[in-house]
């Protein structure tokens, strides 16, 4: 299966297997953040001020931070004022910009720009920032008391206002609660909170920011008064271990509630409604509310009979406001303590996952005091997820109950609503039965008619384990069943001869007392979906004015698994249009894994998108398709003979810089440039003499050190082969540009070619090093790339600061180099395997010179 080749074109960008961009996570916009730092210098009478600007901004793949004062761009070592560096520990997400000893001109406007160089078309960010002599951190003021105690359903208004700050700081609310109730409302700088409620109690913070030094921040609390929770307790006289009341013995009755402020508590009591003091037999006290907040006590010396009654514990908060909490201890002579007994049947306790069950406990005595759950075997969560459960009646009920709520649960008495005596305690053990758990769960299983096909389940848990019978079944059709060996896990269900009565869901059914597990099997004889190959030459090949043509390449995925794939139905639509387009691809014999099909779609409509389909056919019937997505591109460089770069605009030609280097290129022009800090090095003019014109140089000051490397790597160029699979006589390019070279430092300027697909490195195709005056001078080398390839300019820097290498007017022409440059000195490398290319290139010079 063969097309016409494709010619001329871009290669699309990366996509996944359904034609869709693999982008990264978009781009954070960056924040600029002052610090100034004003420290005496040793020995010295003046003070130093020093600013950090850190900008800071995340994405994948990393950021490029450029910084600029006004329209100034500021690199390192280009003001001796100013220094840029990378914190260590921020991993790139930090670019910090030193302004040393403030001086006028620093007083500006800086920009900071954080680019991914437009990765899948994620722009860059840019955030500015005006430094002036007034330029201050925040400073603020709450107008509130701390603590702020309120009632329910009372609005509370919060007001903070700036004291300082240039720019005027924002001024932004938050609480404890990590998010502002729903119904507060901010204005400016009030914060208001409308009916307040006790669960919107906590801590108020309010920040200002101006990205000046670090946030002001000013926190009060709100105390929403409240009393909930009420409980008594009763304590037989603790002097002799009783568990019983009895007349002559001392009784003390205890009663806590939760308050809010708890220093406002205050308790009061009655005795059969009649208020209550405290007197030799009946004293009342009230515990330290560090030992035992909101608890008091009545003490009863010597029990009478005349003592039994009804006695209320009465709590409220100072002030009013707040309903009180009353609770009512009944002392009599039918008051005994609790018991706790397990009912007959309730222990083991079986059932089935997914069933709700209720563990009870029965409790006697009078009052029936609250009973505690918990885990008894093990340090494990309750089904509420805290490690202990509270029941009134003794039932613990679990709903939905899971094979891991299988163990033992404990329950005891709480001296809460009771007496506070040993607690009483008995075990329930429940039973979690559950169906087998199988694997596979699903499995899809690809066949070609004729072949066996092997289905194996196997059994990784169950609840009772002893497994009692399996059954196979295709659709409903039961095909196998019986008892499961007890000396295997599995089950197998073997078809050996398949068929087309043979295809469809197999399933395999486990089952013990609980119910089923079951496996799944799709036999299909579908074909699996082929695999687009994006890495075409000249995927565009325009040969109408007005439409163009695509090489349309694939693999298939697993071809041998089902029958031979007879053919391709292909689909295309334009994008934005309903109306499919359809045809089918014959394929002669049998496809090998790997190998490369091609087809053409021809009369596509510039500049218009397509949608295509393609879906391999057996003899089962159609397989699954593949979609991808084809984009007309205009070429970069339509014609390489045309391919000139000088670097006047800023993109630069589409060159980037590499990320794996150790700096980077940096583009200026002689007129910007600052060279008093290294004057005998580095071009005073563009290569043609132009003092406006630009060029790239590598700028080898501090705080780059010998050995430090730069590469500036071209877009990808193309190269249309006669025969896409085997390269016999590569196509040749002539890759020129000039070079500066001057300085006493200068280190070493390469270049090599990149090829797609290459996984090692070879070495450069052209090498000069040491200094070569103040001059500009021209290379030019063949080329010979056998894919898609880019050049790659890189410099490393030399032993010392006057090491400044410049490059300038790159060009890329198709044929061998025709007229190399007269200053080829034996500083001049090439790779040995183009050595007799640069010999047959000099003797036909000298043949053309003698004609």
């Amino acid at each position: 299966m063969t097309g016409a080749r494709s010619q001329g074109g871009s290669l699309p960008p990366p996509f996944n297997t359904h034609g869709f961009c693999l982008c990264p996570a978009d781009l954070d916009e960056p924040v600029v953040t002052v610090h100034q730092s004003i420290g005496e210098a040793k020995e010295q009478f003046y003070y130093e001020r020093t600013v950090f600007l850190r900008c800071v901004a995340n994405s994948n793949p990393p950021v490029r931070y450029s910084w600029h004062r006004g329209r100034e761009v500021l690199t390192q070592g280009s003001d001796k004022g100013v220094e840029i560096y990378e914190p260590f520990f921020t991993q790139g997400e930090t670019k910090i910009l030193k302004l040393k000893n403030l001086r006028p001109q620093d007083y500006a406007n800086y920009s900071c720009i954080a680019s991914v160089r437009n990765v899948c078309g994620i722009p860059d960010r840019s955030v500015i920032f005006t430094l002036t002599n007034r330029t201050a951190s925040p400073s603020i003021k709450l107008l509130v008391e701390d603590p702020i105690v309120v009632n329910p359903s009372q609005t509370v208004s919060l007001v903070c206002i700036t004291t300082g700050g240039e720019p005027p700081p924002v001024l932004t609310w938050v609480s404890s609660n990590d998010s502002l109730p729903q119904r507060s409302v901010v204005n400016g700088g009030t914060l208001t909170l409308p009916a307040i409620t006790s669960e919107e109690a906590g801590a108020y913070s309010c920040v200002a920011s101006n990205n000046v030094g670090n946030p002001a921040k000013k926190s009060t609390t709100i105390v929403v008064r409240a009393l909930k929770k009420g409980r008594f307790w009763i304590t037989p006289d603790p002097y002799h271990n009783d568990d019983n009341i009895q007349i002559g013995r001392e009784v003390k009755i205890s009663c806590q509630v939760e308050a809010t402020p708890p220093e406002e508590l205050t308790f009061s009591w009655l005795k059969n409604g009649r208020a209550l003091r405290s007197s030799e037999r009946m004293v009342i006290t009230q515990t330290d509310p560090d030992i035992s907040p909101g608890t008091t006590n009545l003490d009863i010396i010597d029990l009478k009979f005349t003592d039994f009654g009804t006695y209320t514990c009465v709590a409220a908060l100072k002030g009013g406001g707040i309903p009180e909490i009353s609770i009512d201890v009944n002392i009599s002579s039918t008051t005994v303590p609790p018991n706790l007994t397990v009912p007959r049947g309730k222990s083991p306790l079986v059932a089935r996952e997914g069933d709700t069950v209720e563990l009870e406990c029965l409790v006697s005595g009078k009052p029936k005091p609250i009973i505690l759950w918990s885990r008894a075997d093990k340090e494990a969560p309750m089904p509420d997820g805290s490690m202990q459960m509270e029941s009134y009646d003794g039932v613990l009920r679990i709903v939905n109950v899971s094979r891991e709520m299988t163990g033992s649960y404990r329950c005891q008495t709480s001296q809460y609503n009771g007496f506070n005596v040993k607690p009483r305690e008995a075990v329930v053990e429940l039973i979690v039965q559950y169906p087998p758990t199988v694997e596979p769960v699903f499995m899809e299983m690809r066949q070609g008619l004729g072949r066996p096909v092997v289905m194996t389940c196997r059994v990784l848990r169950a609840h009772p384990s002893r497994v009692l019978r399996f059954e196979w079944l295709l659709s409903n059709r039961l095909l196998h069943a019986g008892a499961f060996d007890a000396q295997r896990d599995e089950t197998e269900y073997t078809v050996r001869n398949l068929n087309r009565d043979g295809l469809g869901e197999y399933t395999c059914n486990v089952i013990n007392e609980a119910g089923a597990g079951k496996c799944t099997f799709l036999v299909t004889g579908k074909a699996y979906p082929p695999e687009f190959y994006y890495d075409t030459y000249n995927p565009v090949w325009q040969n109408k004015p007005r439409t163009y043509s695509f090489k349309l390449q694939w693999t298939q995925m697993n071809p041998n698994a089902v029958d031979r794939i007879v053919a391709y139905r292909l689909g295309f639509r334009q994008m934005g249009l309903q109306r499919w387009w359809e045809q089918e691809i014959p394929v002669d014999g049998p496809i090998n894994k790997g190998e490369l099909m091609s087809h053409n779609l021809t009369e596509l409509i510039k500049p218009e998108s397509y949608e295509v389909r393609l879906t391999p056919i057996t003899r089962f019937g159609e397989g699954d398709s593949t979609i991808r997505i084809v984009r007309y591109s205009a070429p970069i460089n339509p014609h390489l003979r045309e391919f000139h770069c000088s670097f006047e605009d800023e993109p630069i030609c589409m060159f980037t810089q590499d990320k794996n280097d150790d700096f980077d290129w940096t583009r200026h022009s002689a007129a910007t440039r600052d060279t008093k800090y290294t004057p005998n090095t580095g071009p005073s003019v563009d290569r043609t003499g132009s003092k406006q014109g630009f060029y790239m140089y590598i700028e080898t000051s501090r705080p780059r050190k010998e050995g430090d490397q730069a590469r500036l790597v071209s877009p990808f160029f193309n190269v249309a082969p006669k025969n896409p699979y085997s390269i016999s006589n590569p196509p040749a390019y002539c890759f020129g540009f000039f070079y500066h070279m001057y300085g006493k430092h200068i280190g070493t300027l390469n270049a090599f070619l990149k090829q797609k697909g290459q996984t090692s490195s070879e070495g450069p195709v052209w090498s000069l090093n040491g200094n070569q005056g103040d001059h500009w001078k021209q290379a030019k080398v063949s080329i010979h790339p056998t894919s898609s390839f880019q050049v790659v300019l890189e410099g490393i820097r030399g032993p010392g600061i006057e090491g400044d290498i410049a490059i300038d007017d790159v060009t890329l022409e198709e044929g061998e180099c025709r007229d190399p440059p007269t200053n080829l000195s034996s500083k001049v490398l090439f790779r040995s395997s183009h050595i007799w290319l640069l010999c047959v290139t000099l003797v036909m010079t000298l043949l053309e010179g003698q004609r």
